[in-house]
């Protein structure tokens, strides 16, 4: 496959790869891909990580191809299948950590093993001189289920001897024993070989310990002393393990030596010498549960066992991306998905790297727009912000998009009746950005509580070289940092060494601070201005060299710590709060704003059309917290106000008998309730002819159990991860199971199952238009596996369940056969979206510089219902499509087709006047007199149509 870069997709299909879907079976279905109309596969990542993850985010070796998903043998052949069938690869790339918790990361046992003297260790974002100064030159690792004391003196943590070499066993998990604490175990082990004091193998023995002696310390970094301990250290092991084959005495004499060291449950006093070893270590075990405020070493988010990167590096740039670049160089990688570029410490210096390398590897010459391959990244995009337009991208990865579609359905005429329901079912208001403010704030203290602690030491220590501010405590400071991030309204900002501060930056900063001054009455007006002053570079004028050094390094760590906090404070704790439309708590949405109106819907695509025609538009993903039909389902509850207020008020009564009282407390609380039924209506199975399941099987209940138990400890109010109070959740899973019970006795679901009915149909509408708006906006639409059909997924892990494939490609063989009014008529199947995506993804394969360079062209309704439809055309030269999708279709009927639109008609621009156009869903050609489309004829068999010259 010859391939022209950067190579644009038409349309994307994200594949989940693990040890459940290899390299094998995307093979089998590549066909299949080919003729739905998918142009390139969107793989997760798939180099080696850990062997049950289900993501592939846990990189160990970027390497190195994931052994788990398949052979190079069967990649090859997976890449020649998809060349075969002209279809392109787009990696997501993982440059920001790596997976440190399996044996199988060279770099980090390497870290472990040796401290600050480890060839690696300069690899990993390591605070080796933190504030605790039991920590120096050591890695706190929170690894253990319980306090370090009581794992050790249950006999938990074993120190074994393998080939020449000593690690710790702890679970599954296997650390290295630093070489220099070797002696503590074969000092022992001399003492057992006393009567072979005049064998060979003893004075070899003694040797090997005179080698440790003289082993560099774990502590050195100087080139030379860390290139010879490397060596000699593994010499020794060498030595070592040729003792034991050639003189079994010696295996013995060890195997007796750890015997005693290992301890004897029951008895504390044996573990002391093992506590001694321990503590000898690089690295100092920790609970993870209390190891927040200690840990130091940068995380992905909180997650302890994702290390970061210093990506920023050149010896690690280079390291890292050595097999990607090989990909891209065979052209097996078509483009490149960057995955949270927000915690890199110089994104945009970073992109421009691998786009230069990029483009060196291809034999082209970089592209005055610096894009030399196809690149977007994972940035998540807060309110009016913009993707950076210096950026070498083609965009993100579609969380705006998603959001602004799922926003245009909304009614936002319900907003105030939404809102009045919300909080007298909850008891109380609920204001968005004080919340917000609230758990960011939480995260900092919980989760989060050393990065923040970092950043206010790092400060003062600034404060202190400089006699204006000296007087400025640490706490003050500390607490100015905590205030400051908790009103930060976006991810972070990007400032850069010796660049000049951006508008949009300067912005932030400025708006963060007044926001932080106006919380925060009580604190000293100079200590804010400083800490704004130093973030937007305003340095002091008698700074040297190193004090501006000083001040830079403050600023791009300050800017990596924004990013994970916004992320668990907004995403992964808000966003199970403020539960009053439930379909716009999604990953970069603002839920506090009710809806979208179509106008602003149009003013998006405009911007995306003008700025970045080549971005992904997405409407689920890996990541979302609930499928794109269960949202489309959700967001339909806001044209049913007055039903969903009568229907909850019934729901309470029926089902608080199934509540428990735990610590003096309903279980589940009223806003985990409320949450529960929109899930409930976004998730109910639908039967053929229609109507609702009269109930549901234990497999849906058990989804729908542990869906509320991920929720209620992210929303971190009556649990959490850290925290579980295991009563509140079994009493919420109790709830979840009565309530659902099939039995004649259940009160609740004869209520519960006609709202679920007009969901269901609404839901559809809605996701059929959802889906043709994606499929025919500006940017590349993205598929997200197993979505051409009906998906009633939520959150990871449910969105990650096995596809059957099987079962899509007999459906779409036999789509061509089915009349358009059939499939409407029976559209519970599924087989209506999969033609509508087929469909459309063929014309748009076939016009591909229509959607590629054409114009976009908002078109107005008229008539009775103008407000219920959305369209656009899209132009080239005399070449046009006119897209039309209801909206709000409860004001229209089930379903919205044919003359229940009366005199509704789309106004075409005076440069699309023609006398006909032919629909391509239905293959009907149109009548356009004066210059309108009647939508009556337009949806005459099905509500959606693409009408086109």
């Amino acid at each position: 496959m010859k391939t022209e870069h950067p190579r644009i997709p038409t349309c994307t299909y994200r594949l989940q790869f693990n040890r459940w879907f290899t390299f094998a079976q995307a093979r089998e279905i590549v066909p299949y891909l080919r003729a739905l109309g998918v142009s390139d596969v969107y793989a997760s990542p798939y180099f080696q990580a850990g062997a049950n993850s289900l993501h592939g985010y846990d990189i160990t070796d970027h390497n190195k191809l994931n052994e788990a998903i398949g052979s190079q043998e069967q990649y090859d052949a997976w890449i020649a299948e998809l060349h075969a069938h002209g279809i392109g690869q787009v990696l997501d790339f993982v440059p920001n950590h790596m997976g440190v918790a399996e044996p199988g990361n060279k770099w980090w046992m390497d870290v472990l093993e040796n401290g600050p003297s480890s060839m690696y260790a300069p690899y990993f974002d390591v605070d080796w001189r933190p504030l605790k100064s039991d920590l120096r030159d050591k890695v706190l690792l929170p690894i253990l289920t319980d306090q370090y004391g009581r794992v050790l003196e249950r006999g938990e943590l074993q120190v074994r001897f393998e080939e020449g070499a000593f690690y710790l066993a702890y679970q599954n998990q296997k650390l290295p024993i630093a070489p220099g604490t070797y002696r503590l175990i074969l000092e022992m082990a001399l003492e057992n070989l006393a009567e072979y004091k005049d064998e060979e193998f003893y004075g070899e023995f003694q040797s090997i310990l005179t080698a440790l002696e003289y082993l560099p310390r774990r502590t050195e970094t100087d080139p030379e002393k860390i290139a010879e301990r490397a060596r000699e250290k593994e010499i020794v092991k060498r030595r070592l393990e040729r003792r034991c084959q050639e003189a079994p005495q010696v295996q013995r004499a060890i195997e007796k030596a750890l015997a005693q060291i290992n301890g004897r449950p029951g008895d504390p006093r044996s573990f002391d010498r093992l506590d001694e070893l321990l503590n000898a270590q690089s690295y100092r075990l920790a609970f993870w549960r209390v190891a927040a405020e200690e840990i130091n070493y940068r995380r992905f988010f909180d997650v302890n066992d994702l290390a970061a990167i210093r990506m920023e590096l050149p010896e690690v740039f280079d390291a890292a991306h050595q097999l990607v670049v090989d990909l891209v160089r065979s052209e097996a990688v078509t483009g490149l998905r960057i995955d949270h570029p927000d915690g890199l410490y110089l994104p945009k210096e970073y992109l421009e790297a691998l786009q230069r390398r990029c483009a060196k590897v291809l034999g082209i010459p970089l592209p005055k727009d610096d894009r030399a391959v196809y690149m977007i990244a994972e940035k998540i995009l807060s309110g009016a912000e913009k993707l950076r337009s210096d950026w070498p991208l083609h965009g993100t990865t579609g969380y705006d998009f998603a959001n602004q579609v799922a926003g245009v359905f909304v009614d936002t005429s319900a907003e105030a009746d939404m809102t009045r329901t919300f909080h007298r079912f909850i008891g109380h208001t609920m204001h968005f950005g004080h919340l917000v403010y609230a758990k960011k704030r939480l995260v900092m203290r919980l989760a989060l509580a050393n990065e923040v602690e970092v950043l206010g030491n790092m400060l003062d220590r600034l404060s202190e070289k400089n006699r204006w501010y000296r007087d400025f405590t640490f706490e003050a400071l500390a607490r100015a940092v905590r205030e400051t991030i908790a009103c930060f309204p976006v991810y972070r900002t990007y400032l850069a060494p010796g660049q000049p501060v951006s508008d949009e930056d300067r912005q932030v900063i400025e708006r963060a601070i007044a926001a932080a001054k106006r919380r925060n009455p009580a604190i000293e007006e100079s200590i804010f201005n400083f800490l704004r002053d130093i973030l937007l570079f305003r340095f002091p004028e008698n700074l040297d060299a190193q004090g501006r050094e000083e001040h830079m390094q403050f600023v791009l760590r300050f800017q990596q710590f924004t990013g994970p906090i916004m992320a668990k404070g907004l995403e992964d704790t808000v966003f199970y709060i403020y539960n009053r439309l439930a379909a716009l708590n999604e990953v970069g949405g603002e839920p506090q704003q009710f809806g979208l109106s179509v106008d602003a819907f149009h003013e998006r695509n405009l911007d995306r059309h003008r700025n970045w025609p080549a971005t992904l538009l997405a409407t689920s993903t890996h990541d979302t917290k609930r499928s794109e039909d269960v949202r489309a389902r959700m967001v339909a509850i806001s044209e049913i106000p007055e039903l969903w207020r009568r229907s909850l008020q019934r729901w309470r009564t029926v089902n608080r008998r199934w509540k428990k009282d735990v610590n003096e407390l309903e279980a589940p609380d009223a806003n985990e309730e409320y949450l529960l039924y929109q899930t409930l209506l976004g998730t109910w199975p639908v039967g053929a002819n229609g109507a609702p399941a009269e109930n549901v099987g234990p497999e849906h209940i058990e989804r729908i159990q542990a869906y509320m138990t991920k929720a209620l400890n992210e929303a971190k109010l009556n649990t959490s991860w850290i925290q579980p109070n295991e009563e509140w959740l079994a009493a919420t899973r109790d709830f979840v199971a009565k309530i659902l019970e099939p039995s004649t006795k259940n009160k609740f679901l004869p209520t519960f199952l006609p709202v679920a009915q007009e969901i269901a149909r609404l839901g559809a509408v809605n996701a059929l238009a959802q889906a043709l708006l994606k499929l025919m906006s500006p940017g590349v639409p993205d598929i997200y596996q197993g979505n051409e059909v009906w998906n009633y997924s939520l959150v990871d892990p449910d969105n990650r369940r096995p596809v059957d494939y099987k079962v899509r490609a007999e459906m779409l063989s036999c789509l061509s056969s089915k009349r358009p009014e059939d499939l409407l008529q029976n559209w519970p199947d599924g087989r209506i979206k999969m033609f509508l995506t087929q469909r459309a993804l063929h014309f748009r394969n076939e016009h591909v510089e229509l959607f590629r360079n054409g114009d976009y062209l908002p078109l107005r309704a008229s008539g009775t219902l103008a407000d219920c439809c959305i369209s656009f055309a899209r132009r080239l030269d005399r070449h046009w499509a006119v897209v039309i999708v209801p909206r709000l279709s409860s004001r229209i009927g089930f379903p919205p087709v044919g003359d229940v639109w009366k005199d509704t008609a789309i106004e075409l621009l005076e440069n699309l006047a023609l006398e006909r156009g032919r629909e391509i869903f239905t293959g009907r050609e149109l009548l356009i007199q004066n210059r309108q489309i009647r939508v009556a004829d337009a949806l005459s068999i099905l509500p959606f149509a693409m009408v086109t010259s």
